[in-house]
């Protein structure tokens, strides 16, 4: 085998994707349901809580649907809504580090109690901080 044909080969097997490394939309579910679920009944993210509506079912179903095409999986939030605009539709939001904190800490509580592996929950919050570290609109 040639060099030209081995990276020929290696650039056709795609590695696996953050969504199916998890476990498909079963886990993403889960993690999605998890994070709702901290946040509703957890003290420490009551800020946090109090930027959503009164009930989460339809963040929850967005959430999934945004996470599933994010990490690779099925595009189900461009195929509902278009092109997500996190920053834009989260503009009427007061996001500072407080917010972008609760929000991380959420998520981190939320893979580890879902038993997501110490490489997938480092991987995914250096992800995640980067997008929520953008979405900031308020000084703080």
């Amino acid at each position: 085998m040639t060099e030209a044909t081995s990276d020929a080969t290696q650039q056709e097997t795609p590695q696996p994707t953050a969504f199916e490394l998890i476990g498909g939309e079963a886990r993403v579910r889960a993690l999605v349901d998890r994070f709702y679920d901290l946040m509703d009944l957890e003290p420490e993210f009551a800020v946090l809580r109090g930027l959503h509506p009164p009930t989460l079912d339809n963040s929850r179903d967005k959430f999934f649907w945004f996470l599933c095409g994010w990490m690779g999986g099925p595009d189900y939030y461009i195929s509902k809504f278009g092109h997500p605009r996190l920053r834009a539709r989260h503009l009427p939001f007061a996001i500072a580090s407080p917010e972008r904190d609760q929000w991380l800490r959420c998520m981190a509580w939320a893979m580890e109690d879902i038993g997501l592996d110490e490489p997938m929950r480092e991987r995914l919050l250096t992800s995640f901080f980067d997008t929520v570290d953008w979405m900031r609109n308020r000084p703080g």
